[in-house]
């Protein structure tokens, strides 16, 4: 089944201080703040929540289709799309902007000092969910404020079931958008975090929430997901990864699970627990892109975590 992912596509520079930013700033004057950190480690990930959802639902051996706005630096992706096949025909260049990118600054307590720059991701409502071709399936993840709200009318309007994941764009919308967001979608999956502000802003409880949509999906870190359907509540354990090293795009990871559940109507503690495994094997890998398994080791792996096979 072809699904739609709108969200961003972004780079990710991860630098590291080795040092503690503590030692540098003098709280007495954080007022005239003026510092510099020497960072002689520094690497650039693939990031952005639709290429790493498209990622991770590619080795499932989903069908994704990325709809995002790129800029003028984006080559370097282009070529990584080619090689792992990834349909780029959503994917718009926006002349005279870079491609959004985050730049991140970890000491030595892990503590972060991060900027993000969105570039073309600003321009994304001049993407149209009715120009993508025989989508069946689609989510709205993290992307520009104008292009979320328009891709949600889109997916309405065309009759496409799509999971609305507001994730860090979630403080941008008000109550009553949001609450048109869930009118509209026929999933919505959040963090413990998210699923808390949306209840704030919405005044709407997670089981309200729930019986808007057909399925809710909460992720709860370290402690699993649950997810609310049909008036019952499912519990989905977490997957003991074999590694604990970024978290940076394991709830992207856990997308692609639910999305090749739905798009193979399979229930959902199957669904979830889908979701769980990619979660975790994604962990154990530094950024959002670096973690590679075929399908018959993601089927071994479930067999080996669940007692039956998935594919």
């Amino acid at each position: 089944m072809r699904t739609l992912i709108c969200g961003s596509i972004a780079y990710d520079n991860i630098m590291v201080f080795p040092d503690h930013f503590k030692n540098h700033i003098l709280p007495e004057k954080i007022h005239v703040l003026n510092v510099a950190f020497l960072v002689p480690e520094m690497r650039r990930e693939f990031g952005g929540c639709a290429g790493n959802i498209a990622y991770n639902l590619k080795m499932l051996g989903g069908e994704p289709v990325m709809m995002a706005t790129v800029g003028d630096d984006i080559q370097p992706y282009r070529e990584r799309f080619e090689q792992l096949g990834l349909d780029q025909s959503n994917v718009l260049h926006v002349k005279d902007t870079f491609t959004a990118q985050a730049f991140i600054t970890t000491d030595l307590d892990d503590n972060q000092i991060t900027a993000f720059h969105p570039g073309a991701m600003n321009f994304s409502h001049l993407n149209s969910v009715h120009d993508a071709k025989n989508v069946q399936l689609g989510i709205i993840a993290p992307d520009g404020r104008d292009g979320m709200l328009q891709h949600a009318l889109e997916f309405h309007q065309n009759g496409i079931p799509f999971i609305f994941d507001p994730g860090q764009g979630l403080p941008m919308y008000n109550g009553d958008e949001l609450t048109d967001f869930i009118d509209k979608a026929d999933y919505v999956a959040v963090n413990d975090y998210e699923g808390q502000l949306l209840q704030e802003r919405t005044g709407l409880t997670l089981e309200a929430i729930a019986q808007k949509t057909k399925a809710l999906i909460v992720t709860l870190g370290a402690q699993g997901s649950t997810i609310y359907t049909d008036g019952q509540q499912i519990d989905i354990p977490s997957v003991k990864p074999q590694d604990i090293v970024d978290p940076t795009g394991c709830g992207d990871a856990y997308r692609a699970g639910l999305l090749y559940g739905i798009a193979h109507d399979m229930d959902w503690q199957t669904t979830g627990r889908l979701g769980s495994l990619m979660g975790a094997l994604k962990i154990a890998h530094r950024g959002g892109q670096n973690h590679s398994f075929t399908r018959d080791m993601i089927n071994q792996l479930y067999f080996d975590h669940f007692g039956n096979r998935i594919f």
